[in-house]
């Protein structure tokens, strides 16, 4: 009797998944006339318009081959929950010009789902060629890949994305997002690439990644709060950063972010909290906390930098940020810098860092003579292993 109760329990776990999968209803993209090396925009948005009204979990699926596909927003609200399954590869125009800020947006979207094993291709070489801002701040930023705009309660899970022309995915006005498992790949050559940028969201959770970028791995911008960063692979890149913060008017406060059991390899920087000088309004950040790192041959592994002023851009760097940075933590961070200077600790004149504290810190130089540290503006505490030594202000 045990032995055929057992066996029913098994069948029965064994059929969830396609229970589960048959609650969605699937349209395909190639019943609304999509085709191989075609253009995918007509075919995708009927499919989504259809979807987005059926008032009942739907899936739009993308089968395997390659689309072609401009400009395109997919907005909501829909009356029931939406996947966009890409199971192809998707290629946005490769002249620049052809497109304004973004490529793909989903807008205004309530339980969405972005996933399968495809890729986003931003054909982004010829706007790494006109890309210009390394000489000068009055520069033209290129198209965004994907950008997710007001998305609530959703997850985004095992895509690609491949070769942005600049950010390639941005996640603006955001509630309860989940990011798992995607892969983000560009040269380190390739200005403004940066992975995953986050700004003014709240409850965004990115759990197992993969991004190798021109900068920054993971940025987190202005009014972004209780956000967690997890087994991210970083490199090549700028590291994880929060900011830059402070360059615009009336920028919001971050709060709340997390940044644990990543590896940063190849890289600028480490884990990087980063703030512009002269800053037209105050904010803050605070309650950031970044544990359990692994640190591989990166010129900035720990670095606050409250005088951050890319080259070419024309910074007041005499005039001290507005930003106040406190309740940072660094816990757990281990590996090697290729610079000596292996935590810089650099705050705002006008506005101190305030409880800094640092804890197990275990970071070696890969020059000749040892790693060292630096302090301004700041007076950390400190915990168990500190190499290179404690800095004092």
């Amino acid at each position: 009797m045990d032995t055929c109760l057992n066996i029913g329990v098994i069948m029965l776990l064994l059929l969830l998944p396609s229970t589960v999968n048959a609650q969605y209803s699937v349209i395909d993209v190639t019943k609304y006339g999509a085709k191989s090396n075609g253009d995918l925009s007509q075919a995708l948005t009927k499919a989504w318009n259809d979807a987005c009204a059926a008032g009942k979990p739907t899936r739009v699926f993308v089968p395997k081959a390659t689309y072609y596909l401009g400009a395109l927003t997919l907005k909501g609200p829909c009356k029931g929950p939406v996947e966009l399954q890409v199971q192809g590869t998707i290629k946005a125009p490769a002249d620049p010009r052809k497109l304004k800020d973004t490529w793909f947006v989903i807008q205004s979207v309530d339980r969405f789902i972005l996933s399968g094993s495809g890729t986003f291709d931003g054909q982004g070489n010829l706007a790494w060629k006109q890309n210009n801002c390394k000489k000068t701040s009055n520069c033209g930023l290129f198209a965004t890949s994907l950008r997710f705009n007001y998305v609530t309660n959703s997850q985004i899970r095992d895509i690609t994305s491949l070769n942005s022309k600049s950010f390639h995915m941005f996640l603006f006005g955001c509630k309860n997002v989940q990011i798992q498992q995607v892969t983000i790949t560009a040269p380190g050559n390739s200005l403004n690439t940066d992975g995953i940028h986050i700004g003014r969201s709240s409850g965004i959770n990115i759990a197992g990644a993969n991004i190798g970028t021109g900068d920054d791995c993971v940025s987190i911008g202005d009014g972004t709060q209780d956000t967690t960063i997890t087994k991210v692979n970083c490199g090549p890149g700028h590291g994880i950063s929060i900011g830059s913060l402070g360059k615009y008017p009336n920028e919001q406060p971050v709060r709340g972010i997390k940044v644990i059991g990543c590896t940063i390899s190849n890289a600028m920087n480490g884990v990087r909290i980063k703030t512009w000088p002269a800053s037209p309004s105050p904010n803050t950040a605070d309650n950031l906390y970044f544990e359990n790192i692994a640190i591989n041959n990166v010129d900035n592994p720990i670095i606050i930098d409250q005088v951050y002023c890319p080259l070419g851009t024309n910074c007041k760097a005499q005039l001290p940020s507005k930003v106040k940075i406190s309740n940072v933590i660094f816990k757990n961070i281990r590996g090697s810098s290729t610079l000596p200077v292996a935590v810089k600790l650099s705050c705002s004149k006008s506005m101190p860092c305030q409880n800094v504290h640092l804890e197990n810190i275990n970071l070696s130089y890969k020059g000749s003579g040892k790693a060292k540290s630096m302090c301004q503006n700041v007076k950390p505490s400190f915990s168990g292993t500190q190499n290179p030594p404690a800095c004092r202000a």
